[in-house]
């Protein structure tokens, strides 16, 4: 039996306590995704680490995770995976974009990045499209909670693309292209433990002032998530069933 290959392409720089406690971002979405037998390997692409076109043969799929860094930005990390991801679209390969990993999937597709009204950090519902719902085999809920960190947001998308979930702040919470790319402007394999944690890690870096940060913190609540459901979504467009 031939044995599954996933990457996580990370986009992030890993801190101390992410390392520890999940195993860094690439931990944490092997944890949230990896069935047993799978291969799960990581490319480093903030630090220029990306698969070759050798490597890129050997994978069944690919997920994009968030990163610090504006997805509208002409970095030459970022210029290099937005030629990578025209390369596996044509190559019809499975990529999963998420928060700025979604934003930089639908740059590469024709579409536009851009600063949000404002920061969107916590706990959002986001409402599920009625086509999305009727053509996915996963009986998901309309509407799934999900934890947001971002500065920036999908703009526009090509008309090939189709945004699948939107919320009150943002009109593209979720969009698909075919059956092989999906981006997910939230976080779907963050906890309110890693919320707390990234807040304190964005006042720190001077991204949100202090006195907001403890705003945000107060009004959090015990809340978490629907994780079980987006695993269920994620690991199904990942590794097929996803549509009826």
């Amino acid at each position: 039996m031939e044995v599954k290959r996933f990457a996580v392409l990370l986009c992030a720089q890993d801190s101390e306590y992410m390392k520890s406690q999940y195993g860094g971002y690439y931990g944490l979405f092997k944890g949230m995704l990896a069935e047993e037998g799978e291969v799960w390997d990581v490319f480093r692409v903030a630090a220029g680490e990306l698969p070759d076109d050798g490597e890129v043969g050997l994978y069944d799929g690919f997920v994009i995770t968030g990163s610090c860094s504006d997805a509208h930005g002409d970095d030459a990390w970022i210029c290099r995976l937005i030629d990578l991801l025209k390369n596996l679209d044509s190559l019809k390969k499975k990529v999963l974009g998420i928060c700025f990993g979604h934003q930089v999937l639908g740059r590469a597709l024709g579409g536009t990045v851009g600063r949000a009204k404002s920061w969107d950090i916590g706990l959002t519902t986001i409402r599920l499209s009625p086509s999305f719902e009727h053509s996915s085999s996963l009986e998901l809920p309309a509407q799934l909670s999900v934890i947001e960190c971002h500065q920036d947001e999908l703009k526009e998308l090509p008309v090939e693309a189709e945004v699948i979930a939107s919320s009150d702040k943002t009109g593209i919470e979720m969009f698909r292209y075919g059956d092989h790319f999906m981006g997910i402007q939230g976080h779907p394999e963050y906890t309110h433990d890693i919320l707390l944690h990234l807040i304190d890690r964005l006042v720190l870096r001077g991204f949100i002032t202090k006195s907001y940060g403890d705003e945000l913190k107060g009004n959090m609540g015990p809340s978490e998530p629907d994780r079980e459901a987006w695993e269920r979504l994620c690991v199904s467009f990942l590794k097929g069933g996803f549509l009826q």
